[in-house]
């Protein structure tokens, strides 16, 4: 008797369903937040998965200023970045960056987390980070979604 193949399953794009999460950044390490972010954006933790196919969902991460890094970080973590002319690097702490353009810490670390092409690029598109409680999604009716890691009560 013959037994039968199994088919891989490969999702098509009818197969797949996008839902919008929100997620407040407030009291959260940045490490933990941003690789639980990655993981919704790329679908990991759907049945319908497969590493080929942006299958995620779409992400919004409100009070991005209220991100922390624990131990020395804050003053001694630099984020580099080039012109492309000759002695155009520059360099800028996480203090600085926070004050200025708070957005960018979690955007960095979120990026670097997701695949370097051009599947990554897309599902980066998918990640939308606001300073302050609001934001400008509400028409997409967000569910909230509660961070399993918190920063310890003092």
């Amino acid at each position: 008797m013959k037994a039968q193949l199994q088919r891989t399953f490969s999702p098509k794009p009818g197969d797949i369903s996008r839902s919008w999460f929100v997620i407040d950044a407030a009291d959260a390490p940045l490490g933990r937040l941003s690789s639980q972010v990655a993981q919704i954006l790329r679908g990991k933790g759907k049945p319908t998965y497969a590493p080929h196919v942006d299958g995620g969902d779409h992400v919004i991460i409100v009070n991005a200023e209220k991100v922390y890094v624990s131990g020395n970080k804050a003053t001694d973590k630099l984020y580099f970045r080039h012109s492309g002319f000759p002695g155009g690097l520059r360099a800028e702490s996480f203090e600085k960056i926070l004050k200025d353009h708070p957005e960018r810490i979690i955007e960095t670390a979120v990026r670097g987390m997701l695949p370097k092409n051009r599947l990554g690029r897309q599902m980066f598109r998918k990640l939308k980070v606001h300073t302050g409680p609001e934001h400008p999604h509400q028409a997409q009716s967000p569910e909230v979604l509660e961070l399993t890691y918190r920063k310890a009560a003092n």
